[in-house]
């Protein structure tokens, strides 16, 4: 059998040479760090620990940047948007046992994003391995099994030689659409111990492409040609796979109407004629869609929010492009493609066949007014007044994070993001504290812009510790705190559904005195002042805090 080596990486002379003489001095934690170099990586995340120091002092021999935050979720969580932002993968290097079980939760959040997020944990000794109750320091009986769940897939290490491929293929593995987190463990033994293995060079790991089936495309697009009222669904898959010029385009050849939902915010412009913008948690757009003869749903699952909390009942013929082939028909049934996004409507726009319907226009601005004079009548002016001065301060290209709470959960459906991969949050699995840290991995990814993180003053308490950090660095990022004493969501929850509150009320700090001790700017702001507040924080260079005393409500949900 012969092998065709002609597309394979040649070694020069120099190359051959370094690799028939390595360094002297280097260890498994070398080849992790080689590795990655190797793969493409220019930044890391993460926190040490016993187990993976080798890892740690291998990243001083290396050209990799590290960024270190002060809790493992934390890091987890700059990793995320790191990779969101940037589209490569980030790496998050963890310590055994309370380190890597620290991270689980800003793992799932990548998991539920699609962020390709690579976590490289160390473990407790080989000899220790096997479930034995040996009594090591961080031991558990099956590290991987806490996270076998999460992650998309995981990669075990037991002998150095077994590095690179294992790096390599958790790459591949969280680049390959959809995209995700994945999990890689090398015990501390294997990291420590020394190696006359060659240095690694250039690796490759590139991802499958995920094609639609031809005769899908051709069935859809007979579908939209053919439809008297097509509308669209747009999903975090438009913006992750950077899909939203194609989703344009569709969209006007065939004169539909655009939903985006909360992840895919951004996908499709805001004040276009067809943009029904973000009003999923809203009867007037459930009922929109559900009258649509032909929806096509796009990088969506239509899960609980993109659903208004599964009330939406499609009445006519369902086409969903998805990558993650588990989010497949798993809500309604549909003509189901396993495609990446960007492939999907690229081949669509080739297929369909123009359609004009001068309509269209008209019937989305109709929508649009019933639900503004659905949220006018609640009168909640100063809810709308706080966003709109964000909007108002933030740049147009700058990323914003925001945490679980009751602004971001009004951005959701009432912001415009402007541009695609700029508004980022927590609400694929939900957890607190995501805001901050996010925005460290962000600002670390392109320092050359602001950004912008949104909590309230509960979710704020989880990332007080990153302070330190975005000083340490001087990442040039700004803090909204909206400071309503407690878990302000929970609050209104518990009240409408037992009459009154228990557990939300939250005893909290002088959040500018805090900062300040921090080495921080802060100010404390109000309505009123805070576009100009919080424009001069986001121009200034370096880390700041804004503070926005305020209790803002929820508007009406319509799925009650």
């Amino acid at each position: 059998m012969s092998h065709d080596h002609d597309d394979r990486p040649q070694l020069t002379a120099a190359q051959a040479a370094a690799a028939l003489n390595p360094p002297a001095g280097r260890n498994g934690g070398d080849l992790v760090v080689e590795s990655l170099q190797g793969l493409g990586a220019t930044t890391v995340f993460g926190l040490p620990g016993q187990h993976a120091l080798g890892m740690f002092d291998a990243l001083r021999r290396s050209s990799l940047s590290y960024v270190g935050l002060r809790v493992e979720n934390n890091a987890g969580f700059a990793a995320d948007a790191y990779g969101r932002i940037t589209g490569e993968v980030a790496p998050l290097l963890l310590s055994t046992g309370p380190g890597a079980l620290t991270s689980l939760a800003a793992l799932q959040e990548a998991a539920a994003a699609s962020a390709p997020v690579l976590a490289i944990s160390s473990q407790i000794p080989t000899a220790g391995l096997g479930g034995g109750r040996h009594g090591y320091l961080h031991e558990l009986r099956d590290q991987q099994a806490s996270v076998r769940d999460i992650v998309k897939s995981v990669h075990t290490v037991r002998t150095a030689s077994q590095i690179p491929s294992a790096v390599a293929a958790a790459w591949e593995s969280a680049l390959t659409a959809p995209h995700g987190p994945v999990w890689v463990e090398i015990p501390q033994d294997v990291l420590l111990a020394e190696t006359t293995l060659p240095v690694v060079s250039a690796m490759d790991a590139t991802p499958r492409e995920l094609y639609p089936r031809p005769e899908l495309t051709v069935a859809a697009a007979h579908l939209l040609s053919n439809a008297e009222r097509p509308v669209i669904i747009a999903g975090g898959g438009v913006v992750r796979s950077d899909a939203s010029g194609k989703l344009l385009a569709l969209a006007e050849k065939i004169d539909a109407p655009v939903v985006t939902t909360f992840g895919g915010k951004g996908a499709f412009p805001w004040e276009h004629p067809l943009s029904l913008r973000s009003w999923l948690e809203d009867r007037h757009t459930t009922d929109f869609l559900e009258d649509a003869d032909v929806l096509l749903v796009v990088g969506s699952g239509l899960g609980e929010l993109s659903s208004n909390y599964h009330t939406f009942r499609p009445r006519g013929r369902v086409i969903q492009i998805e990558a993650d082939a588990g989010k497949l028909e798993s809500n309604h049934p549909a003509l189901g493609i396993h495609s990446d996004a960007r492939e999907a409507l690229a081949d669509l726009l080739e297929a369909v066949e123009r359609r004009e319907d001068a309509g269209a226009a008209e019937r989305v601005r109709t929508v649009l007014e019933k639900v503004r004079v659905r949220i006018e009548a609640q009168e909640l002016t100063l809810e709308q007044q706080v966003l709109a001065a964000v909007r108002e301060a933030l740049p147009d290209a700058a990323p914003s994070f925001w945490d679980m709470t009751i602004l971001a959960y009004w951005a959701w459906s009432a912001f415009d993001a402007r541009r695609p991969n700029t508004m980022h949050s927590a609400q694929g699995a939900g957890g607190l504290g995501y805001a901050f840290p996010a925005a460290v991995g962000a600002a670390a990814a392109d320092p050359t812009k602001p950004v912008l993180a949104v909590s309230g003053d509960g979710g704020a308490m989880y990332s007080i510790a990153e302070l330190a950090t975005a000083r340490q660095y001087d990442l040039p990022l700004t803090w909204l705190i909206v400071d309503d004493g407690g878990y302000g969501i929970l609050r209104e929850y518990m009240t409408g559904a037992f009459g009154e509150a228990t557990a939300t009320e939250l005893s909290r700090p002088d959040f500018v005195a805090l900062a300040e001790s921090f080495g921080v700017p802060a100010v404390r702001t109000t309505p009123e002042s805070l576009a100009a507040d919080l424009g001069k924080a986001l121009a200034a260079p370096g880390p700041s805090v804004v503070v926005l005393p305020a209790l803002l409500r929820m508007f009406e949900p319509t799925h009650l």
